[in-house]
């Protein structure tokens, strides 16, 4: 029997939790905000306590090579954004239904 279990596999150029289309990165940004491993699982339904406790703890032992993903992810998506700016009429519809929410919580 081993006791070893892997909750994190590298495809595609990045990290994913194993099994999932969850990046890795996504649950490192909410526990560098101080989410507990409880609320991140709120957060993912498809995803076990578990595994969310064996990202975590693979961040941890991997800090270096996740945070070197992480930045190259976001490298990625902020050049994606660049060349594909959002339509001004389109940032207006969302800040304006962002105010319409707001304004029905208030």
């Amino acid at each position: 029997m081993t006791l070893d279990r892997d909750f994190v596999e590298s495809r595609d150029g990045s990290f994913y939790l194993k099994g999932s289309r969850v990046p890795l990165a996504h649950l490192v940004r909410e526990f560098q905000q101080g989410e507990p491993a409880e609320a991140i699982r709120s957060h993912y339904a498809t995803l076990s306590l578990e595994q969310v406790y064996g990202a975590i703890a693979f961040y941890l032992g991997h800090k270096a090579a996740v945070e070197n993903d992480i930045a190259e992810r976001k490298r990625e998506e902020d050049a994606y954004s660049a060349e594909h700016p959002t339509p001004p009429d389109i940032k207006q519809r969302f800040a304006r239904m962002r105010r319409q929410v707001l304004a029905r919580q208030s």
